[in-house]
């Protein structure tokens, strides 16, 4: 009986330690890398991330004008707070790295606590580098027109490629 209890310890132990999300490895090319303070890496010590795993979290579209589009365009893609909770990601800061190597800080808490997308479709169709993809950072000014300043703008990096987690 002693065995069977110890078993049975062992088993409850090894369940309780294994990490309770595990993000699958990318099958499609690679579009986001995230790095630092993750406890979800599923390449070396990095979250990386195809088109269709981002798309499969939860997600947000949004009509809105930019500084950098002419007219209302809708832009989707997930949540950056879904993003971030796919990779295990826990910090104060991010660092938003383009594919030219322009990068921009931002707060942590502008990923959780907006609706802030990392846009992987404009008017329904996929980003392509030329068109500021794959991935463009955008806050949700169609919710709160006070984010439409210099600020987030400094912040709304497209062509993303990286995201370092500190």
């Amino acid at each position: 009986m002693r065995v069977f209890f110890r078993s049975l310890l062992v088993i409850a132990i090894g369940i309780i330690s294994f990490p309770a999300f595990a993000l699958d490895a990318p099958k499609g090319p690679v579009i986001l890398t995230l790095s630092g303070n993750i406890t979800h890496p599923n390449v070396g010590t990095t979250a990386q991330f195809d088109l269709e795993m981002l798309e499969a979290l939860d997600s947000r579209s949004g009509k809105m004008e930019t500084p950098w589009t002419t007219g209302e365009i809708t832009f989707a893609g997930p949540l950056f707070r879904a993003v971030l909770n796919a990779a295990g990601a826990r910090g104060s800061k991010l660092k938003v790295i383009a594919l030219n190597d322009y990068s921009a800080e931002m707060p942590f808490e502008d990923a959780t606590r907006l609706d802030t997308i990392l846009a992987t479709r404009m008017n329904g169709a996929v980003m392509s580098v030329r068109d500021k993809g794959p991935i463009f950072l955008i806050y949700p000014f169609d919710k709160d027109r006070s984010l439409y300043n210099e600020k987030y703008f400094s912040r709304s990096v497209w062509q993303i490629k990286a995201i370092e987690v500190r």
